[in-house]
């Protein structure tokens, strides 16, 4: 054993592997105009809970900002879909902050920029022999959007601020301040602050707006709060909002902008950093170009490896933008909404969307970013059994979810009966990868084991003795009835991620064995006609059905039901459901497999990652390579946020969960370097930082498909199963 860490670690030391892609610290977003379309073309910046989309324009700078916990809707609402003040209700646009510059005159030298290591937003131009910088970002630390404009010439900058509710209330001037506070009909209380900091010049006030003259530079600081409060017993609501406001616009304005900047970067990078991939080097013709015309070359056929590790960074900056920890989770939109009626109200969506969003948060060294969606979870818990008991009985232990849920512990639209089940597995997931066992006794243990108590009591037995989920629905295709393949697969994941807790903790031997033989007993998956994994029970699938949803394969990924070593048959009948969700069988199963054979309805943000990561976990890297390709062609704007449409963030928050899939495995007991990496990346290339279950780190090089060197490290050291170059070592990982 010795002697084969030895081998690695000296392999590891000595390769002097090139490889010239960006090294995950310095990719960007830039452009040569300002943009003009929030969804499209705008930026953004955000802290976890304070967000803003920016624009770059030159004389009106427009910024609008959201906050996460600014929802209209009732508390603990169960029924209808309604969107409005009341009902179900939705994510709420919380306002805009406009500048109106005097004086600028032609503009030459333009560039607007996001940095997604450090989320520091840049806008330069020159006019009138004026240089000016305009930088943003959003604080965690100090909790505050910091706005700071600088200029090579004294006096540069004279204008107007204004700051406008997107609710209604009033915005009012006061000194060097402008701010709002109102009442939405739900009762949540919302505020918010702008505080300008200039140095040279003079600022007053004229009726609710800021008017600066001749100032040198200009530093603005921004927050924004409701009265939200993560606790059913409260029913929702804490303490008035504007005192925390003043307190922390108080505390930043006290530091140097240095001071705030390096603690923001301290922060951001020490997430945005912990994991880089390599796969290529984009010609230096494609990396001279801005962004929106590199994918605009992309989308017409060339290669730019280094676009896609951009897209794979950015996913990971929108995710740490848009949920840390004390937070809310991301929503279908991230933290950025600029209406007061968003599509699908911007909400948490179970059948697949919130999942999405944290599938790349373990394997990308973001599982602090995981812990939102987890306490999301929790706090819901008690409304979920109050509406669960509603629809399924008084009686019925455990608790489920409709589609759709709100942060009031809302619930609407249909009931997606495994959605808890699909919960679990983030909440053991969270385990697997980190192996507190802390958090698996006091959290994780309980969720899992109420849930499975849920289908202890309403799972249904068939003449043949075989357990079927009764009245279940494949998302969102087909009618209601026993035994859909999704919720059988979702709850045979529930158990086993229940047992496997359970053994860890030494507990419930007696309900271990119930489980153990529910899961035993499950309806199986069943091979059909013509040799795919069945959708429904009935054979009754079809080979040209391109439907966008892929729900009967979650056993593959992201569960592991099915895999290609231990349950072949079935991984290579879903091989050909996938296929045919892909265009590719049927009348056209002759035909080739490329970005453009899948078309209509399977063209979706979210539909892309899916299909890459169970081609990713099917062994199949160059179909894997092209779910990336058509995500970047067909449903990314040329801010790289994805649409469905409309924008929906699971595209880009999915496909930090699709990559690492492609690059290394571990859901099957053993490390798994490069199962799935596609020709165009293998030439040469390396990862860092990414993450397996058993909390180990993994690092990788390789050159023409090969692994040349690997790092793997854990905590304590231990032995640990690793692939690599289709042979299997067993290994001591190297301790932390």
């Amino acid at each position: 054993m010795k002697s084969v860490n030895f081998f690695y670690a000296t392999v590891l030391l000595m390769s002097a592997l090139a490889v010239n892609a960006n090294d995950g610290t310095k990719p960007k977003l830039w452009y040569n105009q300002p943009a003009k379309k929030w969804e499209t073309e705008a930026l953004p910046i955000g802290n976890g809970r304070l967000g803003a989309m920016l624009f770059g324009d030159i004389n009106t700078e427009h910024i609008q900002f959201n906050e996460q916990s600014l929802w209209s809707g009732d508390n603990n609402w169960d029924g209808a879909y309604t969107t409005g003040d009341h009902g179900f209700g939705s994510y709420r646009n919380f306002g805009d902050i406009t500048i109106n510059f005097d004086k600028i005159g032609q503009v030459n030298s333009y560039s607007r920029s996001l940095a997604i290591t450090t989320g520091i937003h840049n806008t330069t131009f020159t006019a009138n022999g004026i240089t000016v910088k305009r930088d943003a970002f959003a604080s965690h630390p100090d909790q505050v959007l910091v706005f700071k404009y600088t200029a090579n010439k004294k006096a540069a900058f004279s204008g107007k601020i204004s700051l406008a509710s997107a609710q209604g209330a009033i915005s009012t001037a006061q000194n060097n301040e402008l701010s709002f506070a109102g009442i939405l009909p739900n009762q949540l209380k919302y505020a918010a602050s702008l505080r300008l900091l200039q140095r040279g010049g003079t600022v007053r006030t004229e009726g609710n707006s800021l008017v600066f003259e001749n100032c040198n530079t200009l530093t603005i600081y921004v927050n924004a709060r409701t009265n939200y409060k993560p606790d059913y017993v409260l029913n929702w609501r804490g303490a008035d909002p504007m005192p925390l406001i003043q307190q922390e616009q108080t505390a930043a304005q006290k530091l140097s902008y240095q001071k705030l900047i390096k603690r923001h970067i301290a922060d951001i990078t020490r997430l945005t950093k912990a994991a880089t991939i390599n796969i290529g080097t984009s010609a230096d013709s494609i990396l001279a170009l801005a962004t929106d015309i590199r994918l605009k070359k992309y989308i017409a056929g060339a290669a730019d490896p280094d676009l896609e590790e951009t897209l794979f960074q950015y996913g990971r900056y929108l995710l740490v933008s848009s949920s840390r920890k004390g937070g809310l989770p991301a929503n279908l939109q991230g933290l950025w909404n600029d209406s007061n009626t968003p599509a699908w109200a911007s909400d948490y969506h179970s059948n697949i969307n919130i999942q999405m969003n944290y599938w790349g948060a373990e394997t990308t060294g973001l599982t602090e970013c995981h812990v939102p969606l987890i306490d999301f979870i929790v706090a819901a818990e008690e409304p979920s059994r109050m509406a669960t008991r509603k629809a399924f009985g008084e009686r019925t232990r455990g608790w489920t979810a409709r589609t759709s849920q709100s942060i009031f512990g809302g619930h609407g639209w249909e009931w997606n009966i495994p959605a808890s089940a699909w919960y679990a597995q983030h909440v053991f997931e969270h385990w697997a990868f980190t192996m507190d066992k802390a958090y698996l006794a006091k959290t994780a243990y309980p969720i899992l084991k109420e849930i499975c108590q849920y289908w202890e009591d309403r799972l249904k037995q068939t003449s043949g003795g075989t357990l079927v989920v009764p009245m279940g629905w494949s998302p969102e295709h087909g009618p209601r009835e026993d035994g859909v393949m999704h919720d059988q697969q979702l709850v045979w994941d529930l158990f086993q991620n229940y047992l496997d807790a359970a053994k860890v903790l030494g507990i419930d031997v007696d309900y271990q064995a119930t489980v153990a033989n529910m899961q035993q007993h499950l309806a199986p998956n069943k091979i059909g006609s013509w040799g795919q994994l069945q959708e429904w029970q009935t054979d009754r699938d079809r080979p040209d059905d391109q439907h966008r949803h892929t729900s009967h394969l979650f056993g593959v990924y992201p569960g592991r039901q099915i895999t290609l070593s231990q349950t072949p048959a079935l991984a290579h009948a879903a091989i050909i459901s996938l296929r045919s969700r892909s265009g590719n069988y049927g009348v056209n199963r002759d035909k080739p497999f490329t970005v453009a054979s899948t078309v209509g309805d399977s063209r979706r943000s979210w539909s892309w990652p899916w299909r890459g990561a169970l081609w990713a976990r099917l062994g199949e890297g160059e179909k894997a390579a092209i779910m990336i390709r058509g995500l970047l062609t067909y449903n990314t704007s040329p801010n790289l946020l994805t649409t469905h449409p409309p924008f929906q963030i699971d595209g880009n928050l999915g496909i930090i969960g699709a990559v690492p899939e492609m690059l290394m495995q571990s859901h099957a007991g053993e490390i798994h370097l490069l199962p799935a990496i596609p020709k165009a990346w293998g030439i040469r290339g390396s990862f860092t930082g990414l993450k397996a279950r058993g909390g180990f780190t993994v690092s990788c090089t390789w050159q023409n498909g090969k692994v040349i060197s690997y790092k793997i490290s854990s905590v304590v050291s231990q032995k640990v199963k690793v692939r690599a170059n289709n042979e299997l070592r067993e290994i001591i990982s190297t301790r932390i």
